[in-house]
């Protein structure tokens, strides 16, 4: 399989655009990820000798090398005068910085808000927290796992016998970066059209995630009820499950208009379904779910994964596979479409990467480089700053850098 090559000299539309970020693991990395991914020039501020939590996330070093790829590392003792020194420096040649300290701890260093668009009038400053700057959880933990809990997702995660189930994954974090870069775009555009200069983005992790939940509030005020956990299923439509092939294999299939439930029953040889009274509407549906998925799962049941593909796409009916990561790696639409490619590694020979989304058809993103060695570009930023090569020896001796 051909290996994708680094495009350092891709121009995106965020070109000239330079991204100070002090943030650790996982929400703050999401977010300048995909401002690097768009030609932004995105440098991370990281301690000397021990640089960010996210190098260290997982195995084999991979979240480091797919979240902060095409992003350029700098170490400094920012809490030090000198170092404090050399970022107010740095600042002040950049158009965003994004933090996700605890709420008040710049303050505390001096370097609030107020402080830094002072010093820097078009500064655009993200300030990442679990529960915002403001409210009576501001200086409450904020890791992804409380927000997940909190928001409602793992209460309505799992089976109605089982207990409430967290996500596997960092999924607060990565729905907050991902409403980041939106939100950086805004502000930026907003900058170019006049409309502001620097400001403030209170970014928490709870509201993003909360939002992509649905209605669920709303949906307890208008009715009184609490929604009890329905494992892979909704109480919007149905059938909408997943079901066990003869072969041990899983597949998803969901009907969620009437006339993909009316594809579903000729295609599982029961038409007659369409006009019984137990079916004959979504809510009907819904009711008699479990005589439903019966019905369906015994059909699936009786052949493997690829044929029930085979039979229901024939049938243009909605299903897919379940599919784990030894499925994907090397999978047609994965390939196909550029969702994953190789790029070269010096650990592993290869390192498959995710590809670039959103897709522009005139200013599309790139991977330009690999993600940085701790502190690999901190000469250069020095060099920027104005620093001669002794300087950078002197700073790096004294523990500055």
């Amino acid at each position: 399989m051909q290996t994708s090559q680094y495009r350092p000299e891709m121009i995106g539309p965020l070109h000239g655009v330079r991204i100070v970020d002090m943030t650790r693991l996982a929400a703050g990395n999401m977010l300048t990820h995909l401002l690097a991914d768009f030609g932004a020039e995105v440098i991370k501020v990281e301690r000397p000798g021990v640089g960010d939590d996210l190098r260290r996330f997982g195995d084999e070093g991979v979240w480091w090398k797919e979240y902060c790829r095409s992003k350029k590392s700098f170490t400094l003792n920012f809490r030090s005068e000198e170092g404090a020194e050399l970022l107010d420096q740095l600042l002040a040649k950049s158009d965003v910085l994004v933090e996700n300290f605890v709420p008040g701890t710049l303050e505390k260093w001096g370097m609030g808000p107020d402080v830094l668009l002072e010093k820097c009038p078009d500064l655009i400053i993200v300030r990442v927290s679990g529960w915002g700057q403001t409210g009576p959880y501001k200086n409450k933990p904020g890791f992804g796992t409380l927000i997940e809990g909190m928001s409602g997702l793992a209460a309505m995660t799992g089976f109605e016998d089982t207990p409430p189930l967290l996500p596997p994954l960092a999924l607060a974090d990565m729905v907050a970066g991902t409403a980041g870069f939106g939100a950086v775009s805004t502000a930026l555009l907003a900058r170019e059209k006049g409309q502001a200069r620097g400001q403030v983005i209170d970014l928490s992790l709870f509201e993003p995630l909360f939002s992509v939940i649905g209605p669920w509030v709303a949906h307890y005020k208008t009715t009184g009820k609490v929604p009890v956990r329905e494992g892979n299923r909704t109480k919007v439509a149905a059938p909408r499950n997943v079901y066990v092939c003869a072969d041990g294999k899983h597949l998803a299939l969901s009907a969620s208009m009437q006339s993909m439930w009316e594809k579903v029953a000729k295609a599982i040889g029961r038409p007659e379904l369409i006009e019984d009274e137990r079916f004959l509407t979504p809510h009907a549906r819904i009711q008699n779910n479990d005589e439903l998925d019966v019905i369906v799962a015994d059909f699936i049941a009786e052949r493997s994964l690829e044929e029930n593909l085979a039979h229901f796409e024939a049938a243009a009916v909605t299903v897919g596979p379940i599919c784990d990561p030894s499925d994907l790696i090397d999978h047609e639409f994965i390939r196909g479409r550029g969702v994953v490619e190789d790029y070269p590694d010096e650990d592993h020979g290869t390192i498959p990467l995710h590809g670039i989304y959103p897709r522009f058809s005139e200013t599309p993103g790139a991977v330009r480089t690999p993600a940085p060695k701790l502190g690999e570009h901190t000469d250069e930023i020095l060099s920027l700053l104005g620093y001669a090569e002794e300087d950078c020896g002197k700073l790096r001796d004294a523990g500055i850098v």
